[in-house]
C-alpha cells in the first residue's frame, strides 16, 4: 500500500497466456537471491520461463505456426 495519498501503488497487469506487465522502474529478486533492474516505464515479466532473457519476456510464450 502507498505510504501517503500522493503515492501511487505499483500497477501490475495480468495477461492470459502472456507476461505480467509491470509499471517500472522495477527491481526483481530472482530465486538465487540475485537482483536485476530495469528503469523502463513498463516491463514484461516472463511467466512461462521460456524466455532466453528471463525474467524479462521475449515473447517465447507465443504459439509458433
Amino acid at each position: 500500500m502507498p505510504n501517503s495519498p500522493a503515492d501511487k501503488p505499483c500497477r501490475i497487469s495480468v495477461r492470459r497466456r502472456g507476461p505480467l506487465l509491470v509499471e517500472g522502474p522495477v527491481e526483481v529478486e530472482l530465486e538465487d537471491g540475485s537482483t536485476v533492474v530495469s528503469d523502463r516505464f513498463r516491463v514484461a515479466l516472463c511467466t512461462c520461463r521460456r524466455s532466453r532473457r528471463y525474467p524479462w519476456c521475449d515473447t517465447s510464450h507465443r504459439d509458433r505456426s
